[in-house]
């Protein structure tokens, strides 16, 4: 998709490039991340260096900010990395179980009888 963007586009503005970026690539990249979402551990840095470097490489083709560090061309477009995004998924999906907005879910959590502490089903011991 990033080859067909640079053959393709000749405007390649920050404003045209995020938009393409938003609705072409990053869905790509989050299709079902909740599932398959890689843990930082041993053996899966290189799926999430992978795929923080289409990020990576899609902002260095935009005209004005392609020459600046990574950090930069991020918090100039406001973008976060993937990994913060996956992580704010989980936050969001964790959220909407505890607060019962979704059915599924439930038999993972447990809240504490003072109701201030969430654990983990598989952490109780027995």
């Amino acid at each position: 998709m990033i080859a067909w963007t640079t053959r393709n586009i000749i405007d390649k503005s920050r404003y045209v490039m995020l938009n393409i970026y938003k609705t072409l690539i990053r869905p790509k990249l989050e299709y079902c991340v909740q599932i398959w979402s890689p843990v930082a551990c041993y053996g899966n840095w290189s799926i999430i260096i992978e795929l923080e470097a289409v990020q990576r490489r899609f902002t260095r083709m935009i005209n004005e900010i392609g020459t600046l560090p990574y950090s930069e061309r991020l918090s100039a477009l406001k973008l976060t990395t993937l990994a913060e995004r996956r992580i704010r998924g989980d936050l969001i999906e964790t959220f909407k179980v505890l607060s019962g907005q979704v059915e599924y879910g439930k038999e993972v959590f447990h809240v504490s009888r003072s109701e201030n502490n969430i654990i983990s089903k598989g952490s109780i011991s027995k």
